[in-house]
């Protein structure tokens, strides 16, 4: 929630405005002293910033070991920056200041806060943040150049998916599954360690453990978050169960099975995070020949929000090295932003482009220059995230789909096919992420305890799928979020319930109180205004409990989400 002492917010293209009261106890020597050292800190890390994103992005397109090492390296730069003991007791005298009222400026404090959680990360041992970068370095590398190898042959990502979703053979299923997992195998040593050695940082930090430390890094409450979860729980756990029932006698009829003797390579991709496709239509037909960058290029043009020079940016499609994966980037705050992805002609990339170009006008593109360089940036993962998969929703609609020009051959056979996978989507991914957000927790509170176990027991808890019998393999290490994107996933679930209540806002206000089921954006230059306007030009003055505020007039909360899953 706002300060009371702010009375307004406006914000404009490229211009920042806030009307304040100044506290009684301001000072304007404080101000300056924070004002003196944001412009120290951008001055050294600006650079810095650049060189660690370029290398980044060149790590993942190329899989060479030297660029790795130029990630490695600049990661260790950026480090070693942060930890600086002098800077760091400069800025926690400064934010001592702050929390007693004497920084006058608002969006000044704001970024003061911001820098501290930044710089407390890093006062740990340079060696062990060494080791941390190394070691994490090391596993990325692995996951890039992994590939799934059945019968003496390499498979990509796409191809172990495309015989998930169509082989009727469960135990080609079954090998191509198991083989997909097999890069748990090549990193779990590596993963171990780095949960020691992360949990030792947050020691040296004060904080019980990593999962601790990384939520207050994130401005998280711990115990807020699970009654959270366990409230969505309660919400999605009949409805998902009945979904999938249905589901199950679907899949059960393609593999020559009963329903209650599927098992988890049955499903249509290697986590069960994804609706599988069952139903009466082909949710890929329409994009077997459609232009998928087109597509993507004229929607965001048409809400005022165009992406063609990012594009012009990307690394689009599978070549040998390359991360199989997708993500955006944005590499220096000032516009140069891209997209690295794997194109294949079906509704899971169409899906995965709206994604991510979802995260790209998220970004520099939007949040104008003239916030603060440590500010211009997505409010919080999860609003990132939100807004992410608020776009890419509509891969599944026919509605979109027609009127961005795409033929759909029988409506009526898609529309029934897609509001069932859309519905289900929301619930089935709601599940995946108990998985994700309870293993993290539990794995760095007791990293000594019987992993493969703990990750069985919460996917037949929360998926209600059965576990192999007999497989004892590192099943939860084939995950890449987490190895490399530690305590991270719960954001993605937080980020649909963002998604959820903006899209109904923009349903309210752009459409004048239309259904938000309804409501599809394509041609509304209003919907890029109003996401201008109230999601992104606010950059990171706004926490993201601020922000879910600002843009919507509520704080989160599941209520717009179970609306989604709903039927229509």
């Amino acid at each position: 929630m706002l300060p009371s002492r702010i009375f307004l917010v406006l914000f404009g293209v490229g211009i920042l405005l806030m009307i304040t009261n100044t506290p009684a106890s301001a000072s304007p020597e404080a101000t300056e002293r924070a004002k003196k050292f944001l412009a120290g800190h951008e001055s050294r890390l600006r650079p810095l910033d650049v060189s660690a994103g370029l290398a980044w992005w060149n790590a993942n397109i190329t899989g060479k070991d030297e660029d790795f090492k130029k990630k490695e390296d600049a990661q260790n730069k950026i480090d070693e920056a942060l930890s600086s003991k002098a800077h760091f007791a400069e800025l926690k005298a400064i934010k001592q200041l702050k929390d007693k009222g004497e920084v006058e400026d608002k969006v000044i404090a704001r970024a003061i806060d911001v820098l501290y959680l930044m710089y407390l990360e890093k006062q740990v041992d340079p060696a062990l943040l060494k080791k941390i970068t190394s070691k994490a370095n090391a596993v990325e590398q692995k996951f890039n150049v992994f590939r799934a190898k059945v019968d003496g042959k390499e498979m990509s990502d796409s191809a172990v998916r495309e015989v998930l979703k169509k082989s009727s053979d469960s135990r080609r299923r079954q090998a191509v599954w198991e083989a997909s997992k097999g890069v748990g195998a090549d990193v779990e040593k590596d993963l171990k360690e780095l949960v020691t050695l992360r949990n030792e940082m947050a020691k040296q930090l004060g904080f019980k453990n990593f999962h601790a430390l990384m939520l207050f890094l994130s401005e998280q409450d711990g115990d807020e978050l699970i009654r959270l979860f366990d409230d969505l729980d309660k919400l999605t756990r009949e409805p998902f169960l009945k979904a999938k029932a249905e589901v199950d006698q679907k899949l059960a009829a393609t593999v020559g099975k009963k329903p209650e003797n599927l098992m988890p390579w049955d499903y249509h991709d290697p986590f069960f995070q994804e609706s599988p496709a069952v139903f009466d239509a082909n949710l890929d037909e329409p994009f077997a020949k459609a232009d998928i960058l087109k597509l993507c290029a004229e929607f965001y043009r048409g809400i005022g929000l165009p992406i063609d020079a990012v594009l012009a940016r990307s690394d689009l499609y599978e070549k040998k090295g390359k991360s199989p994966h997708a993500f955006c980037t944005d590499i220096d705050r000032e516009g140069d932003v891209r997209v690295l992805a794997n194109i294949v002609n079906n509704e899971y990339w169409m899906g995965t482009m709206l994604h991510e170009l979802g995260h790209a006008v998220y970004s520099s593109k939007n949040i104008p220059q003239t916030v603060t360089y440590v500010l211009r940036g997505e409010a919080h993962i999860l609003s990132t995230e939100g807004v992410a998969m608020q776009f890419e929703r509509f891969s599944k609609s026919r509605a979109w789909l027609e009127k961005m020009g795409v033929k759909v051959n029988d409506p009526t056979k898609f529309d029934a096919a897609a509001e069932k996978v859309r519905q289900n989507q929301l619930l089935i991914f709601s599940r995946w992420c108990q998985v994700m957000l309870r293993f993290e927790k539990e794995m760095y509170e007791r990293p000594d305890q019987d992993l493969n176990k703990l990750w069985w027991d919460l996917v037949e808890q929360y998926q209600a799928l059965k576990r192999p019998v007999g497989r004892n393999a590192p099943d939860f290490a084939s995950k890449i979020h987490i190895c490399s994107a530690p305590v991270y996933y719960h954001n993605y679930m937080m980020g649909q319930l963002f998604a959820s209540q903006v899209h109904a806002t923009i349903a309210k206000e752009v459409y004048k109180g239309a259904d938000p089921r309804t409501v599809i954006y394509v041609g509304e230059p209003k919907v890029g205004e109003f996401m201008k306007k109230r999601v992104f030009e606010p950059g990171k003055t706004l926490d993201w409990r601020g922000l879910t505020k600002f843009a919507t007039g509520s704080e989160l909360s599941p209520k717009a989400f179970a609306a989604d899953f709903a039927a229509k």
